[in-house]
């Protein structure tokens, strides 16, 4: 059943554990500030982003209870959850192992401020693993908090969402020089929210939200060899390929 915070439900009794948020002070767990919209329900989880804290500052389950042990397919690979926030930035959500092997937060930012909102995750890329943790980025902005931000969540649900997950546009990204020796320029349609960089095995070695529609990346530090570069804009996604010499 869905993460809902209710006294009957899933989430409320669960040892959430803050990190990388200075201070970390607890999720709260509290009545519903806005039950309207999206979102009715009575009891919702409190996050305060403190502004001195990381971007990746979050809360986590407890390995071995909560959520408990499942493994991730096609059936439940969906996630969606509720939001409220007061800005506009990114959400993670990241699944990890008993082992704590994870392949990493998937996130996406919300598109409304001061309501409810359903946001949804496809987490596909994450199946044929058992999960025991579930992690929780509220409010994942690389590019720093201009206060202390307060994110309320609900309702975490894990299902088959092929019918509701909304694919990505496939749009027109340059990159020059190719092969590149120490800066590479990259331009796109529309403003690059996000990019990431991956080396040929799959590894992230680099990411970086540069709000704009061109930009100059250093890439001297990379080690000779071919990489992916997934850039996600305002309009869509690119996926290209460069060799570093």
């Amino acid at each position: 059943g869905p993460i809902d915070f209710e006294s009957s439900g899933n989430g409320q009794q669960w040892t959430w554990t803050v990190f990388e948020n200075v201070t970390n002070p607890p999720l709260e767990i509290i009545a519903n500030p806005d039950a309207n919209g999206e979102n009715t329900s009575e009891t919702v989880a409190q996050f305060t982003a403190l502004q001195a804290g990381n971007p990746w500052a979050g809360c986590e389950t407890m390995h071995g209870a909560d959520i408990g042990s499942f493994m991730l397919d096609e059936t439940n690979s969906t996630v969606t959850i509720k939001v409220w926030k007061s800005v506009i930035s990114d959400v993670g959500i990241k699944l990890v192992r008993a082992d704590s092997w994870s392949l990493g937060e998937t996130k996406i930012s919300n598109t409304v401020v001061g309501e409810w909102e359903t946001m949804t995750f496809d987490m596909s890329s994450n199946e044929g693993q058992l999960y025991d943790q579930l992690v929780v980025f509220p409010d994942f902005d690389l590019n720093g908090r201009t206060q202390d931000n307060i994110i309320y969540f609900d309702d975490i649900s894990f299902g088959n969402g092929a019918n509701s997950v909304n694919e990505l546009t496939n749009v027109n990204a340059e990159l020059f020089p190719n092969p590149v020796q120490e800066s590479l320029n990259i331009s796109a349609e529309g403003m690059i929210k996000e990019l990431e960089i991956y080396s040929i095995h799959g590894d992230r070695v680099l990411l970086d939200n540069p709000n704009q529609n061109s930009f100059q990346l250093d890439l001297s530090g990379l080690a000779t060899g071919s990489y992916i570069v997934r850039i996600l804009t305002v309009d869509g996604e690119a996926i290209e390929q460069f060799i570093k010499e």
